[in-house]
């Protein structure tokens, strides 16, 4: 069976850079989405002694995910169904992840500030948050401008948080990204 990669605007592997993802390690994607975009290139990437959690909230997508998952034989790949935005809500232990990825989930988010705390609650300290999100709404297919990420919030929320900023950065012409640092 032939997957879609949902690769063709962003590349997995450099934000994996921007992380320093190396195997071994706890990651979760935060809103998975049906093509695995993340979860899958991380998988090969980081191999069997790494745990990968596959987060969303449809169902049917995490059953796309666990049915690739079995088909590609990942046995690291969980999928967990959590509504992010209810903090202390997703069932994946607190303190427990080296990597968070966020990547074209806030811009659908009601709550991103929700999103965020629960995405710190989840991570270890020295751990790494990776957002990546729409910044241009000239595609079809893209957000409305009004559903576009403000990064300068989000930097505003990291420094009130405990998050150091580790690096900005381009992702093409429609998307921006940012990694955080959790330094407390």
């Amino acid at each position: 069976m032939v997957y879609h990669s949902g690769n063709q605007l962003i590349d997995p592997y450099l934000i994996f850079e921007k992380v320093h993802l190396s195997p071994g390690m706890h990651v979760a994607d935060l809103g998975c989405g049906k093509t695995g975009q993340i979860i899958f290139p991380a998988a090969k990437m980081l191999g069997e002694r790494s745990l990968l959690y596959a987060v969303d909230i449809v169902k049917d997508v995490l059953e796309i995910i666990n049915k690739r998952a079995k088909i590609e034989n990942f046995v690291n790949v969980h999928t967990i169904w959590s509504d992010v935005e209810r903090i202390g809500k997703t069932a994946i232990p607190q303190n427990s992840l080296d990597v968070v990825f966020l990547v074209n989930t806030l811009h659908q988010s009601e709550n991103r500030h929700a999103i965020l705390e629960e995405a710190k609650r989840l991570m270890k300290k020295k751990a790494r948050l990776a957002i990546v999100d729409w910044i241009e709404d000239s595609l079809s297919f893209a957000p409305k401008k009004e559903r576009l990420v403000n990064f300068t919030d989000i930097k505003s929320w990291a420094k009130m948080h405990g998050m150091a900023i580790q690096e900005e950065f381009l992702m093409g012409k429609y998307h921006q990204g940012i990694v955080l640092y959790r330094n407390e």
